[in-house]
C-alpha cells in the first residue's frame, strides 16, 4: 500500500543556505524588513515504507552533529512571519530527491514501484516585518514558475499541505500517423507549431515548407505511405539547424559547397597539408570532439558547446545541462576521453537592466530579468563542474544589450585519452577510432527518459518566443553522469567492452542510435525496453527525449554479461534497447509493431539543400560625440568599471579549478587577483609538458565589419594563449558561432564575411580548426511591459577558444608585474584604432577605424614573444584588447600591486597622442615586464619587430602615462576599486 510521509531536516545552527538567501533578498529589496531567514528541506515519500524504516531513512538523512529531524511535522523556527515553499513542477529533475530515493533503497533495501517516488522541497521562514504582498514578491524572486512551484503560508499556518508533483500525462501513449497530403498552408503550421492531437499542438519541428515536401515526396514513393509521428519527429531533429548547421552547409551565393565546407573546413585541410609530417591533428569535425597530439602517448581533446535557448527560460538548468552535456561529448570522443577541465563564457546583458520583457501579450510568460538570469547560469555551471569533479580554470563574461532577449551561454571541455588502448588480450587500438559494427547490441547507460528535453534540438534551432516549449529544459544531474564517466573511463574502456559510443544529446536516442547506425549500416530497436522516469510516454517521446546523463554503446554480445556486472557494480544502469544491423533502415517498435521504418540514408542525406542569397548590410554610423576633451582618469576607471572588463571573482572563487591538482596558472592571478586571459594545466604528471587555454571575442566590432570581428577574435585567442606560454607551432583553435535573424540576407552576408575572415587568418597564423558549432537563431519575439511587441536579435557573436600544448610547464606566464624595477614594453604597432572601441561606446564616439589584423606581422610579435618566455627573459605578459593599453596596463598594475610609470612618447604606430594610444584597440600587440638583467638579450630578440620601451614597475602605489604634454595618473587603489566595482555585491 502507498502512503505519503513527509520527512524534514533542519540545521541547528546559522546555515550557510538560509544566510545566502538572506543577503540575496536583502540586496534584492532594499526597503525588506527582513530579519531572518531559516530554511527546512522536505522530503515527501510516496511508498509503502514502515514506519521503522522510515525513522532510519531520516536519521541517515540527517547529521546529528548539526541537524534535527521530524516525520511529518514541519520543523521550523519559533517565530516567524512567513513561509515560502519551493519545489519543482511534475516531470522536471529533482536531483536532490534522487539522492534520498537511493539512500532509502540503501538503508531499507526498499524497492519502489514505478508509480511511487520521493520529491524534495525547501521551506523558507522569514521573519520581520513582512507583509503577504513582501512574502509574495520573495516567492517569485527565489524560484522560477517555467520549473518550480512555490507557495505562501502566513505564522497562523497550523498545517502545512502534502503535495506530490506526480506526472500525469493524460494522454494514452499511442502511435499516430501524421497526414502530409494537406495544403501548403498547413505544411507551413506543421512544420512551425507541430504535430496537432485533439487540437493541440505538440511544439515546433522547425521544418521549412520545402523539406516537408520532401518528407511527403518520399513517403508517397518509397514507403507507399504517410509517416508516423514517431518518424516526423526523429526527421526533424535529424534535419534541424541545431544538428545539420544547414545555414553553414547548404550554398550560399557562389560557394556552392557551403562556407563550412570552404572557410572553416578547407582552412583546417590547408593548414594540415602545409604542416605535413609537423601536422599534430589527429581527429578534427568528425567526432564529438576535436582532438591534437599531447605527446607519444596522449591526445586531447576540446569541445564547446552552447546552450542559449534553454538558459533563457530556466538559466540554472539550461547551463546545468551545457556543461555536463559538454562533458559528455568528451566521454563520447572515440573510446570515450576522460574530462579534464571545464571552460565557460557568458554573454548576457546587463544584470541592472531593469526591462521588463514577456513572451506573451497576456503577460502571462515573463523572461526572467537579466540579473537572475546570470545568477542561474553561473550557479548552474558551478554545480555541473565542481559536482563532477572537473575543474573549472577559464572563463568569462561579456556584456550587451541585446543579449537580453536570450543569452548566449557557452561551456567547454578539454579531454583527455590515450593514444591508444590496451584491451584484453593485450590488443592495442586507435583509441579515437570507433565503429559500431552488425550484431552489436544497442545499449542505454546512466538516466532514465522523461518529457524534459523534448524538441530540444527543434527549439534551439529556432527564436524564443511564447511557443517555445517549457519540455525543452532539462536539468542535469552532475552525480549520475559522474558514475557513468568513472564506469567507463576506469574499467569498461580498457577492457574493450563497447566498439562505439555517443552521447545522447540532440534528438536523444534518434540522434545518438541514428548517428551510430551509420557505422554499422542499419540498426533495430524496441522502445517498449527503454527505463522511464514514470508512465505514460508515447514512443515519439521515448525516442527523441533529451533527457540527461545518457551514453548510447555499441556493445558485442559476448560482452554484453561482463559490461552489465560492471554497470551494477557500479550503480550505473544498463539497458540493451535493440541490435546494430546492415539493413540500411532504421527501424524502431512499441507494442510489437513498427513505428519507424525508413531509410538511414534518406534520414540523413534527403534534406532538400536550400539556395541561400546574401545581401551587403546598409551600416549606420555612430552618433558623433561632444567635442568636449574627455577627462582621460575618469574614462580609464570607467573602462576598468565595466562589466565586460571588471573583476568576476565572484565566479571563480565558487568555481572548483584545484581538483584533479593539474592547475598551473589560475584564473585569479597576482596578489591582486585580476582574471586571467588563459589557463596553463598540466595533464599527465610525469610530463612537463603543459595544456595551454585560451578565449578569443569582441562582438561588438560586429555592428560595423563582422569581417573584422572575427579575424580579431582569432588573433585575440592567439595573443592570450601565447601570453601564458603556448607555442604557434603547437597551437589549435575550436570557432562557435553565434548569430540572429540568419535567414535574412543581411545576416548572411555578414556571416559569410566573418566565415571568410576565420578562414584566411587561421591560414596565415597556422592555427587549424578542430572542432566547432553554431547556433543560429538566437532572437526573441515576444512583448514589452506594455504590451507592444518588441524583436531582440542579439549581435554576431563569434567566440574563438585556443587550445595549445606548451613543452614546459615550469616556464608558464601570468599577468602581474612583479618585481619594481622591471622595464616595461609594448610589442607590435597602435594605431589610430578606436572604431567600436569601448573607450569611443563610453564617449560617444563616431565610428572610426576598426583594428585590422596583419598576421604575418603579429605572428612575428608572437614568435618573439614565445622564445622570450622560453628564455625566461620575461615576468609578466598580457595580451593588449578590450581597453587597449589602459586595460592591460592597470590590469597587470592591480594583479602585482605595483605602480607603473610610463611613456609612450615613442610608440610604434600611426597613433597620435595620448587618447589614441592609450585607448585604441589595434590587434597584436603585447604588454611585458622584462627583468632588468635580460633587458639587452631581450631587444637584441626583438630586433625585427615593433618593440617600444614604455617605462618601469615602480613600487609606488600609483600608474602614469605621459605622451608630451599630456598625461593621466591614477592611484592603485581607485584603479582595482573600479576593476572590483561592478560586481563588489555578488
Amino acid at each position: 500500500m502507498t502512503i505519503a510521509r513527509r520527512i524534514t531536516v533542519r540545521s541547528l545552527i546559522a546555515g550557510a543556505r538560509s544566510e545566502s538567501i538572506y543577503k540575496h533578498l536583502t540586496s534584492v529589496f532594499a526597503n525588506l524588513k527582513l530579519e531572518s531567514v531559516s530554511c527546512t528541506i522536505s522530503y515527501t515519500i510516496d511508498s509503502g515504507l514502515l514506519a521503522g524504516d522510515l525513522k532510519r531513512t531520516a536519521e541517515r538523512l540527517t547529521n546529528p552533529v548539526t541537524e534535527e529531524y521530524s516525520i511529518n511535522a514541519v520543523l521550523g523556527p519559533e517565530s516567524f512571519s512567513h513561509v515560502v515553499e519551493i519545489g519543482y513542477l511534475p516531470g522536471v529533475t529533482d536531483n536532490v530527491a534522487r539522492t534520498a530515493r537511493e539512500t532509502i533503497e540503501d538503508v531499507t533495501g526498499y524497492a519502489f514501484q514505478q508509480n511511487q517516488g520521493v520529491y524534495s522541497s525547501l521551506f523558507i521562514f522569514l521573519d520581520g516585518e513582512i507583509t503577504d504582498e513582501d512574502a509574495h514578491r520573495v516567492a517569485l524572486e527565489l524560484h522560477n514558475p517555467l520549473i518550480e512551484r512555490a507557495s505562501v503560508f502566513t505564522a497562523e499556518t497550523k498545517e502545512f499541505p502534502l503535495l506530490m508533483p506526480r506526472v500525469e500525462l493524460g494522454v494514452a501513449p499511442v502511435t499516430i500517423t501524421v497526414n502530409l497530403g494537406v495544403h501548403d498552408e498547413e505544411l507551413e503550421k506543421l512544420g512551425k507549431e507541430g504535430i496537432e492531437v485533439a487540437g493541440v499542438r505538440r511544439g515546433p519541428l522547425a521544418l521549412s515548407l520545402e523539406e516537408l515536401r520532401a518528407i511527403r515526396a518520399y513517403f508517397e514513393k518509397e514507403e507507399k505511405r504517410n509517416p508516423t509521428d514517431v518518424e516526423l519527429e526523429s526527421l526533424a531533429g535529424a534535419w534541424s539547424e541545431h544538428c545539420k548547421h544547414t545555414i553553414f552547409n547548404d550554398p550560399l551565393d557562389e560557394i556552392s559547397e557551403g562556407i563550412y565546407r570552404r572557410y572553416i573546413q578547407g582552412a583546417t585541410e590547408k593548414i594540415r597539408k602545409h604542416k605535413g609530417k609537423d601536422d599534430f591533428c589527429v581527429s578534427v569535425f568528425k567526432d564529438n570532439s576535436g582532438a591534437i597530439i599531447f605527446d607519444d602517448d596522449y591526445l586531447v581533446t576540446h569541445k564547446v558547446e552552447t546552450h542559449n535557448s534553454p538558459s533563457g527560460l530556466d538559466p540554472f538548468g539550461g547551463s546545468v545541462t551545457a556543461i555536463v552535456g559538454v562533458n559528455r561529448d568528451t566521454l563520447g570522443f572515440g573510446l570515450g576521453a576522460k574530462p579534464i577541465a571545464n571552460t565557460y563564457g557568458f554573454f548576457v546583458a546587463d544584470p541592472f537592466d531593469s526591462r521588463k520583457l514577456f513572451r506573451d501579450t497576456e503577460k502571462k510568460q515573463p523572461l526572467l530579468s537579466a540579473r537572475r538570469i546570470l545568477e542561474g547560469v553561473v550557479k548552474g555551471i558551478n554545480a555541473g563542474g565542481n559536482q563532477s569533479g572537473i575543474p573549472t580554470p577559464l572563463g568569462f563574461v561579456a556584456v550587451d544589450a541585446s543579449y537580453r532577449g536570450k543569452p548566449l551561454v557557452f561551456g567547454g571541455t578539454v579531454g583527455l585519452i590515450p593514444r591508444e588502448i590496451a584491451t584484453s588480450g593485450n590488443k592495442k587500438i586507435k583509441s579515437h577510432e570507433k565503429k559500431a559494427l552488425k550484431g552489436d547490441y544497442v545499449v542505454m547507460l546512466g538516466g532514465r527518459v522523461g518529457v524534459d528535453g523534448i524538441h530540444g534540438a527543434t527549439f534551439s534551432s529556432e527564436s524564443l518566443s511564447g511557443t517555445s516549449p517549457a519540455t525543452a529544459v532539462q536539468i542535469g544531474d552532475p552525480i549520475t553522469q559522474k558514475k557513468l564517466s568513472d564506469l567507463l573511463i576506469r574499467e569498461a574502456r580498457g577492457k574493450g567492452l563497447y566498439t562505439s559510443i555517443t552521447d545522447n544529446g540532440a534528438g536523444g536516442l534518434s540522434g545518438s542510435v541514428g548517428e551510430m547506425a551509420r557505422e554499422s549500416g542499419g540498426v533495430e530497436v524496441d522502445l517498449d525496453k527503454v527505463p522511464l522516469k514514470y508512465p505514460g510516454l508515447a514512443p515519439w517521446q521515448i525516442w527523441i527525449s533529451e533527457s540527461q546523463e545518457r551514453m548510447t554503446l555499441a556493445v558485442p554480445k559476448a560482452k554484453w554479461p561482463t559490461l552489465k556486472k560492471m554497470c551494477k557494480r557500479h550503480d550505473v544502469e544498463a539497458t540493451v534497447l535493440g541490435i546494430f544491423t546492415n539493413s540500411g533502415r532504421v527501424i524502431a517498435r512499441s507494442g510489437g509493431a513498427e513505428v519507424m521504418n525508413i531509410s538511414l540514408e534518406f534520414l540523413h542525406h534527403g534534406r532538400p539543400p536550400r539556395v541561400q542569397k546574401s545581401q551587403r548590410p546598409q551600416k549606420k554610423l555612430g552618433a558623433q560625440r561632444d567635442q568636449t576633451r574627455a577627462d582621460f582618469k575618469e574614462a580609464w576607471l570607467s573602462l576598468l568599471g565595466d562589466p565586460s572588463i571588471a573583476s568576476i571573482e565572484f565566479i571563480s572563487r565558487q568555481y572548483d579549478y584545484e581538483v584533479l591538482a593539474q592547475t598551473i596558472t589560475k584564473p585569479l592571478q597576482g596578489m591582486g587577483a585580476v582574471h586571467a586571459d588563459a589557463a596553463v594545466l598540466q595533464p599527465v604528471f610525469s610530463s612537463q609538458k603543459g595544456i595551454v587555454l585560451a578565449h578569443g571575442y569582441c562582438p561588438w566590432y560586429s555592428e560595423a565589419d563582422t569581417y573584422a570581428m572575427a579575424a580579431v577574435s582569432i588573433d585575440s585567442a592567439i595573443r592570450n594563449a601565447v601570453c601564458a606560454g603556448a607555442t604557434l607551432e603547437h597551437l589549435a583553435i575550436l570557432d562557435n558561432f553565434c548569430w540572429s535573424s540568419s535567414d535574412t540576407g543581411e545576416r548572411l552576408y555578414e556571416l559569410k564575411q566573418a566565415a571568410k575572415a576565420c578562414y584566411d587568418t587561421a591560414v596565415a597564423f597556422g592555427t587549424p580548426f578542430i572542432s566547432g558549432k553554431d547556433s543560429m537563431f538566437n532572437n526573441f519575439n515576444g512583448y514589452n511591459e506594455n504590451g507592444e511587441r518588441i524583436q531582440i536579435a542579439a549581435i554576431p557573436t563569434l567566440l574563438i577558444s585556443a587550445l595549445g600544448v606548451m613543452p614546459d610547464i615550469r616556464k608558464a606566464q601570468t599577468i602581474d608585474f612583479k618585481v619594481p624595477g622591471d622595464i616595461i614594453y609594448v610589442l607590435g604597432e597602435t594605431d589610430n584604432e578606436l572604431g567600436a572601441s569601448l573607450y569611443a561606446q563610453k564617449q560617444n564616439m563616431a565610428q572610426g577605424a576598426l583594428p585590422h589584423v596583419d598576421a604575418q606581422r603579429n605572428k612575428m610579435v608572437y614568435k618573439v614573444v614565445t622564445k622570450a618566455i622560453v628564455a625566461r627573459y620575461v615576468a609578466s605578459a598580457i595580451g593588449l584588447g578590450r581597453g587597449g593599453l589602459s586595460v592591460a596596463l592597470a590590469k597587470s598594475a592591480i594583479a602585482g600591486q605595483f605602480g607603473a610609470s610610463v611613456n609612450l612618447e615613442k610608440m610604434y604606430g600611426k597613433a597620435r597622442g595620448l587618447e589614441a594610444r592609450l585607448f585604441s584597440e589595434s590587434a597584436g600587440r603585447i604588454l611585458v615586464s622584462i627583468k632588468p638583467e635580460a633587458v639587452s638579450d631581450f631587444e637584441a630578440l626583438c630586433k625585427d619587430i615593433s618593440l617600444t620601451r614604455i617605462g618601469e614597475v615602480t613600487g609606488k602605489k600609483a600608474v602614469t602615462v605621459k605622451v608630451g604634454e599630456e598625461s593621466v595618473a591614477a592611484h592603485l587603489g581607485d584603479l582595482s576599486d573600479s576593476y572590483r566595482s561592478y560586481f563588489k555585491d555578488w
